[in-house]
């Protein structure tokens, strides 16, 4: 990966250079504050491009010990958390095939025929809605399922984490041109699929959350007693399960059935495990070596 930065990437805030820096000199209260900043965004990244919240887990723990191990080479040319996406998603775009769905690499038109397959009479039960926004948060990670990875994380750094376009290209090490013609070809997918197969993107289509869950819970694709995306623990004031589907419905539009999710935190366990590591001595902040 090059490390020259191209013209237009966002300003980076001197306050975060000299975050950096006094936590590279071994502030414990800075590499803390740094920690807490890239986190939550970096979980969020590993769960949409893994699918799994175990993978994802797994990936985020692993992304935030090689940014913390490659402090020492930010040299500002971008901000500190573009910066970490850009190691975050070199790492996920290297993962061997954990996923069940993406080792089978479903396609979209075989992802749609299994959605018309498994639709029932509405749930009527009180966790109704509850279920529902389980199943569309289980279904939208499936559908960026069905993407390449590079179509993935070209669609999750736009329309997911509103990445600007020059960020993104240098994020991906691509030409802006080629990342933009990468990013059209998933949207374009995505538009389609969702146009013809949701209820919440097109009221003509026939699939319905609340139609999918007996499916759903019969298979074991989604916990009727512990809905593991929709009681997700969120970040510190971030969006929860319940506004994020009131924001989604009154967007009306096909991208926010993908974009709108609960701005998931990271487990604590991970976050641990990673300042345990780093405190063991084992790892350095001043390795110097480079993604």
């Amino acid at each position: 990966m090059t490390d020259a930065a191209p013209t237009g990437l966002n300003s980076v805030d001197p306050s975060e250079v000299a975050l950096v820096a006094e936590a590279i000199d071994g502030d414990a209260d800075a590499a803390a504050e740094v920690m807490r900043r890239l986190q939550d965004p970096i979980y969020r990244l590993a769960l949409r491009m893994t699918g799994r919240r175990a993978d994802a887990e797994d990936a985020t723990q692993e992304i935030l010990l090689r940014v913390f191990t490659r402090l020492a080479t930010w040299r500002g040319e971008a901000k500190l958390l573009t910066w970490a996406y850009r190691i975050g998603v070199n790492h996920l775009l290297n993962l061997r095939r954990q996923s069940l769905q993406e080792a089978a690499q479903l396609s979209l038109d075989a992802f749609a025929d299994a959605l018309a397959e498994g639709l029932a009479a509405d749930h009527r039960e009180p966790d109704a809605e509850l279920l529902a926004t389980e199943v569309r948060l289980q279904c939208s990670q499936a559908m960026l399922q069905c993407l390449t990875r590079e179509e993935r994380i070209a669609f999750v750094l736009d329309d997911v984490f509103s990445v600007g376009s020059a960020d993104a290209a240098w994020i991906l090490d691509l030409a802006p041109a080629t990342y933009r013609k990468r990013l059209e070809r998933a949207k374009k997918r995505l538009r389609a699929f969702l146009t013809s197969t949701c209820g919440h993107a097109n009221e003509q289509a026939r699939c319905r959350c609340s139609r999918r869950i007996a499916h759903a819970v019969s298979t074991g694709r989604i916990d009727q007693q512990q809905p593991e995306l929709a009681t997700h623990p969120i970040t510190s004031g971030g969006r929860s399960a319940a506004e994020a589907e009131q924001q989604m419905i009154a967007l009306h539009d096909a991208a926010a059935v993908l974009r709108v999710h609960p701005d998931y935190a990271c487990p604590r366990t991970k976050v641990d495990a990673v300042a345990g590591l780093l405190k063991s001595g084992q790892f350095s902040l001043l390795s110097g070596e480079s993604d």
